[in-house]
């Protein structure tokens, strides 16, 4: 799936991604913020391209609009074909949702690294 999904990035097609935000109190990581940049990895922990955040936005499963779910890049048809999506692969994960879960809703660019 990450090749999948990195191959997106890379072609432009994917800006977007969504977490839940409970994973990162569970990961004790603070959110992501406005210009902050991070690798790309593939498979292998191996950078294949760098990251810069350009939107982060906490809400709920129910408000997520359709500019960030087409934004994700994964060939979704409709807002609701992307909540069935993302409502299935969370309950395989063991992490059901419903409208009121909390969501970081990330938009990203790929950037050339600096110096």
């Amino acid at each position: 799936m990450r090749d999948e999904l990195n191959s997106l990035v890379l072609t432009g097609a994917k800006t977007a991604t969504t977490c839940l935000l409970d994973e990162y109190a569970e990961e004790a990581e603070g959110l992501e913020y406005v210009g902050e940049r991070q690798a790309l990895l593939d498979n292998d922990g191996k950078r294949v391209a760098t990251l810069e955040f350009t939107g982060v936005e906490v809400t709920s499963f129910g408000e997520v609009t359709w500019e960030h779910a087409r934004a994700e890049g994964e060939g979704d048809e409709s807002l609701e074909a992307w909540r069935e999506g993302h409502r299935r692969f969370w309950d395989r994960a063991g992490t059901p949702v419903d409208d009121r879960t909390a969501l970081v809703c990330l938009t990203f660019g790929v950037t050339e690294d600096e110096g």
